[in-house]
């Protein structure tokens, strides 16, 4: 299977990136790229980066609908060039693509449990929740 037949059958059934389970925003390249992306409806927040005025696309991203983007054709530049190690090990060939929609599966599984576990919490509560939960 060549890397772009990898990345679809990957991509395409995972989301994780896109969902707020891996990142609470990313950075996006500038201003032209965010108001882009604010005219398409998604949530743009202005931050400060370092010092440099910086905008961030928020997660989870109001374009994934299931695990596909539905803006896919205009996403931002860190949509399109981020490769998360899973995908980057499918692409060398260290794990298989239905190894690797394993390993999705089981964080999925992982995720789904830290959400019903936090069901109705607080957030001081969800703090006490995870900091427990991860240290068992």
């Amino acid at each position: 299977m060549n890397a772009a037949n990898i990345t679809d059958a990957l991509c395409a059934n995972c989301g994780l990136c896109c969902d707020g389970s891996l990142f609470h925003d990313v950075e996006l390249a500038d201003a032209d790229e965010a108001d882009g992306l604010e005219a398409l409806g998604l949530e743009i927040e202005d931050g400060d980066d370092d010092g440099k005025d910086a905008e961030f696309l928020i997660q989870p991203c109001r374009a994934l609908k299931g695990t596909r983007c539905s803006v896919y054709a205009h996403r931002p530049e860190c949509c399109r060039t981020f490769e998360c190690g899973l995908l980057r090990d499918a692409k060398a060939g260290d794990i298989s693509v239905e190894a690797a929609l394993e390993v999705v599966a089981e964080a999925r599984r992982r995720i789904d449990g830290v959400q019903r576990g936090r069901a109705g919490m607080g957030k001081s509560d969800l703090e006490e929740f995870l900091r427990v939960r991860f240290l068992t």
